[in-house]
């Protein structure tokens, strides 16, 4: 399936950022989210510092009151500072060290700008600081790289936790399941119509990966539990023991392309922590 952005209920509208690589899939989705009269607007990831896709997603979004981020990962935020200073607003994040301005960003934060709503959702775990936004007018949420529109992300250790990740899924979930939000538009990939459908495979898919992890120490350490497992595992980078995350990754991922498999093993480290507690 080809993505290449577009126009979404009557607010939304994402510019496609030309960043597409193994991580980014299509590009990072830059949301612009307008009044219904498209007068002013607020701006959500900005995306790389890339000049030909910052002055179209300036020349879109016309009267810009605010720009927001998901979370601190350059391929959402790099461009947010320089895009600010373009349009004359600030930037809004949950880090301060991400900001423009004296305004941050946290969980129950409300933005509204006319008619338009944007409501703030703590869903900490592919990173610390990641945030979602909820629109209720749309019935959609905004979810970064806590849900894509394809595959699945990463919980990106030691700054990402699998526990918060887990505790953020299922407080998305419970929005979906009450039918608060129907659709996710993600911050790559397709925007996802079945909002419960999706986060449905997400617990599922995340909970399935722990189990196999958890087998796949006791297959490599030849033991029988798991807290004796975990004593044998080394966490040195390069290291030539038997059970190391590097090890975990061959035995777990052997269905995923290698090229993603130092992705994957930061996943593997959350999973480890998250076991170990």
């Amino acid at each position: 399936m080809t993505w290449t952005g577009g126009s979404f209920g009557a607010v939304g509208e994402c510019v496609l950022a030309p960043n597409a690589n193994m991580m980014t899939l299509d590009g990072t989705n830059t949301w612009i989210l307008r009044e219904e009269d498209f007068g002013r607007s607020v701006v959500i990831d900005p995306g790389p510092l890339d000049e030909g896709h910052l002055a179209a997603v300036a020349d879109v979004a016309g009267d810009v009151q605010a720009v927001l981020l998901t979370h601190h990962h350059l391929d959402h935020s790099e461009g947010a500072r320089a895009f600010a200073e373009r349009v004359g607003c600030g930037v809004r994040a949950l880090d301060p060290a991400y900001q423009l301005g004296s305004e941050g960003l946290g969980d129950g934060d409300v933005i509204a700008v006319g008619d338009l709503e944007v409501r703030v959702v703590g869903t900490p775990g592919h990173t610390a600081d990641s945030l979602s936004f909820w629109l209720p007018s749309e019935a959609a949420v905004l979810t970064g790289d806590t849900v894509l529109g394809r595959g699945t992300t990463v919980v990106a250790h030691p700054d990402g936790q699998l526990g918060a990740y887990l505790d953020s899924l299922d407080r998305l979930h419970a929005l979906a399941a009450s039918r608060e939000i129907t659709s996710i538009w993600p911050g790559h990939g397709p925007v996802i119509d079945d909002a419960l459908g999706a986060l449905d495979f997400y617990i599922a898919h995340r909970r399935d990966r722990l189990a196999q992890v958890e087998q796949a120490i006791l297959d490599l350490s030849g033991c029988v539990s798991l807290r004796e497992a975990l004593a044998h595992l080394d966490l040195s980078p390069g290291s030539g023991a038997l059970l190391t995350p590097a090890r975990v990754v061959e035995h777990v991922y052997r269905d995923v392309d290698p090229v993603l498999w130092g992705a994957a093993e930061l996943s593997v480290r959350a999973q480890l922590a998250h076991l170990a507690r």
